[in-house]
């Protein structure tokens, strides 16, 4: 076992597992952070995705011991407290969930797309959402709760 610091939502957490532990397995099974889901075990669904450093990455291939030198980590759980985040809020708005599993993934890469072009196009979203798989199919809403969440200002929160 050995130790680790994480800074983890813009909070400090000491951990202590194996070397080699998930990621994704820290977060939900140590430190009770829930919100980033377990899918495929293989960075093939997106349902895990977070971000390090403000760019997202699938946390189930992700070895804790590459995040104890400082890196931000934030989950969904990190996005706002109250979870009214604008693309949470266009989440909503847009009735884009149906069974929920992959929506805090999907709203991760949705943040970061719009942290990166504020004013995506259609296909621009597409593309960039492609890896984030949604098993229900609820692609089309997704598409509008991102659209939604474009008018609002996110690169500023």
């Amino acid at each position: 076992m050995a130790n680790f610091t994480l800074d983890i939502n813009n909070k400090r957490h000491e951990v202590e597992v194996a070397n080699g532990t998930s990621l994704l397995w820290v977060l939900r099974e140590h430190l009770g952070l829930t919100g980033t889901k377990y899918s495929c075990g293989i960075a093939q669904c997106g349902a895990c995705t977070i971000h390090i450093d403000n760019k997202p990455m699938k946390a189930c291939i992700l070895q804790v011991d590459d995040f104890a030198d400082g890196q931000k980590i934030k989950t969904i759980e990190g996005l706002s407290e109250k979870g009214d985040h604008p693309v949470q809020r266009a989440w909503i708005e847009a009735q884009a969930p149906q069974c929920g599993y992959c929506h805090s993934g999907q709203i991760m890469q949705a943040v970061a797309l719009l942290e990166e072009n504020p004013n995506p196009t259609k296909e621009e979203i597409k593309i960039y959402m492609n890896g984030i798989l949604c098993r229900c199919g609820t692609y089309l809403r997704i598409v509008k709760a991102i659209e939604l969440a474009s008018k609002s200002n996110v690169s500023t929160i």
